[in-house]
């Protein structure tokens, strides 16, 4: 399991990397979750309007909150911003952990990416969901009751700490290095 930082460490390490940038941001991280509990970190990966990210188990796995149990398509590609997962823990081989499948460094804020909004990454349009993404209990076995926390306080969810979940408008290829624009 990976270290636990404290609040003073993990809002120390906030300060010390600065703001993630409103537009024109960067992907740092490509996830795919081929199986329950399985990780892989690709360089590139294919996104497919149906499916999601190709190789993923989004699909399969399905979602307890929607009547039927399939996926949910509001949460179809998570998101999560690279400098807070780095605060989180300074290990880049634990991101993984955190069960999103794309790592961006930029502002995932509620005030500049509104529900509606519209990523272009790669040759993939994303489109921000309204669906929250918050801590769970898995995410505070991971990374500790502090940064659980941190991403649920009303300030962590104002800055989406924890992250955002997407759909996908326009199928494509993700690489990691791409750029990320607001549409």
């Amino acid at each position: 399991m990976p270290q636990h930082f404290n609040m003073t460490q993990i809002e120390a390490s906030l300060v010390e990397q600065g703001l993630s940038p409103a537009d024109n941001g960067t992907v740092e991280m490509i996830v795919c979750r081929p199986d329950h509990g399985e990780r892989l970190v690709l360089e590139q990966a294919e996104f497919d309007l149906i499916t999601g990210l190709l190789g993923d188990n989004w699909q399969a796995r399905g979602n307890r909150d929607m009547p039927d149990g399939s996926a949910n398509p509001d949460a179809q590609i998570a998101i999560m911003n690279s400098r807070t997962i780095h605060a989180l823990t300074q290990d880049r081989s634990v991101w993984p952990l955190a069960g999103d499948q794309l790592f961006l460094d930029l502002d995932l804020s509620a005030d500049n990416l509104p529900p509606g909004q519209r990523l272009a990454i790669g040759s993939v349009i994303l489109e921000v969901t309204a669906l929250p993404h918050n801590g769970c209990g898995k995410f505070n076995e991971r990374f500790g009751s502090d940064a659980t926390k941190l991403v649920n306080s009303r300030e962590g969810r104002a800055a989406r700490r924890r992250g955002i979940n997407t759909r996908i408008v326009q199928a494509g290829k993700i690489r990691v290095g791409d750029r990320v624009t607001k549409l």
